[in-house]
């Protein structure tokens, strides 16, 4: 490797839904700022898409990927943690072997990014390098979170029995159904895992974010101004995004693309629930008859169900062996074979997305899946499940207006097969819905191009790293 690059070494959190975001910012220091970039990942937690997408990583020769080895936390943490509370704890755990291998480079780095949940190896002593946060999610969820030690003092008892919404300064007011999964119960440990990241996460030098200036003009204001957000983010905040998979990096599956091609534009949607989203039986049930009855053209990506677990497939995404005619509705694969296409476990999303005969996307509200939907313009039905994906579903329908929702929230009830026709026809067939998505597409299309904000963002990011690089780099330092 040469030393007259500067070196970045960005650390990964386990999940499709950081994993992606990081690589593609690895990516692009790569190419647009002449960067040689390590990225550490968890090969304990890889599920097989994970582990497919690390080596179509390491075979670009873009980057050097290295995977560290597995921590044990079965002892850390009940067998039925949140996943929220085996992440954190895993990335904990992880410090003493990356710190090693860290140590055990030729080339040291001049630049330090770790994935949120990566916070706590921001303290390790020895790294003098310019350090950042890497927030993967929008703007919204980074000042829900900056805000909620203060909320911890605030607010009696549990956030989702309050009648008034959260108020954030100089941002947008939280319902308390819209919540982050931790703030859901309080006495749970995810919640204080939370309480831990709210307070790590500003300890770097600054803290990128997954959005643009132009989507999230309010909260990113908050987030600068010091009457407002900014003095809990406490270090300037770089909106680098929007970071997505480009068409061409994910295994193409000829028989699906082939089927796409022989349909009319912007007539078929595409129904998934990301790399952890799942249902129960009844809402798996409903969820195919309203597809059938909506007449509508489909790619619907299944997973067996799993009875009160939303994000039950999380750590074993692309894993499974039951055939979807095992339990779907009987007789379902047979009456809609000439109008939809069901797929096992996984599919090339961005592939999907980006053809033009898709005109809509049935999603959990994931934020990579957001953005792969708003970047090929298409618009959304939001069923949002975990996570931060009902704050991005009360942004996507209430704010920037580009998708339609279910009266209430598909964790609270089971969304009724009437309601998903309704729903299924509106996206494909309301025309306003796709202007709006395709005008918010181009914003962020400009925001990455050279010159443009989030281009822009990163160059200083970029710029400080090299700078470090030229004055202060020393050969590599071995552990005590």
């Amino acid at each position: 490797m040469e030393s007259s690059k500067p070196h970045a070494v960005l650390l990964a959190s386990p999940g499709l839904g950081h994993l992606i975001p990081v690589l593609e910012l690895a990516k692009r220091l790569v190419t647009h700022h002449a960067f040689h970039v390590t990225v550490f990942a968890i090969a304990a937690s890889a599920s097989p898409a994970e582990t497919q997408l690390l080596r179509s990583a390491t075979s670009s020769k873009l980057l050097h990927v290295v995977e560290l080895p597995p921590v044990n936390i079965s002892g850390l943490v009940d067998a039925d943690a949140a996943v929220f509370t085996r992440i954190a704890v895993m990335m904990r755990e992880v410090i003493p072997n990356f710190r090693a291998a860290m140590f055990a480079m030729r080339v040291p780095p001049s630049l330090f990014i770790v994935d949120l949940f990566g916070f706590e190896a921001l303290e390790i002593a020895e790294f003098d390098m310019p350090k950042y946060t890497f927030v993967p999610t929008a703007a919204c969820a980074l000042a829900l979170t900056l805000y909620v030690p203060t909320l911890d003092v605030e607010v009696k008892g549990e956030y989702v029995d309050r009648a008034e919404p959260l108020r954030l300064p100089g941002c947008k007011s939280v319902r308390p159904e819209d919540v982050i999964d931790p703030m859901m119960e309080r006495r749970n440990q995810q919640y204080l895992e939370y309480i831990r990241m709210a307070i790590g996460i500003p300890k770097a030098d600054g803290i990128l974010l997954n959005t643009w200036e132009d989507l999230e003009p309010t909260t990113l204001r908050a987030l600068r101004d010091h009457k407002a957000m900014a003095q809990f983010a406490k270090v300037p905040i770089y909106p680098i995004g929007p970071l997505i998979r480009s068409v061409g990096q994910e295994e193409v599956r000829t028989e699906l693309l082939d089927w796409l091609d022989l349909q009319p534009i912007d007539s078929v949607i595409y129904v998934s629930f990301g790399s952890g989203g799942t249902y129960s039986s009844e809402q798996l049930a409903e969820l195919a008859w309203g597809l059938e009855l909506s007449q509508q053209r489909f790619i619907w990506v299944v997973r067996p169900p799993i009875e009160n677990d939303h994000s039950g497939s999380f750590f074993t995404t692309g894993k499974g062996g039951e055939h979807p005619s095992d339990y779907l509705p009987e007789g379902f694969l047979t009456r809609t074979k000439n109008v939809g296409m069901v797929v096992p476990l996984w599919a090339p999303q961005v592939e999907i997305l980006s053809h033009p005969s898709v005109g809509g996307f049935l999603s959990h509200c994931g934020w990579g899946s957001t953005l792969d939907s708003i970047l090929n313009g298409v618009p959304m039905v939001a069923w949002p499940l975990y996570a931060e994906q009902r704050l991005n579903a009360t942004m996507l329908t209430e704010e920037l207006g580009i998708a339609v929702r279910p009266e209430v929230l598909p964790t609270k009830r089971v969304v009724r097969k009437e309601e998903i026709e309704k729903m299924v026809r509106d996206v494909i067939e309301e025309k306003e819905l796709r202007e709006r998505v395709k005008e918010v597409m181009k914003t962020g299309e400009r925001a990455l191009r050279k010159g443009g904000s989030s281009y822009n963002s990163l160059s200083q990011v970029a710029s400080a790293a090299t700078s470090f690089h030229k004055e202060y780099r020393s050969p590599v330092k071995h552990c005590p």
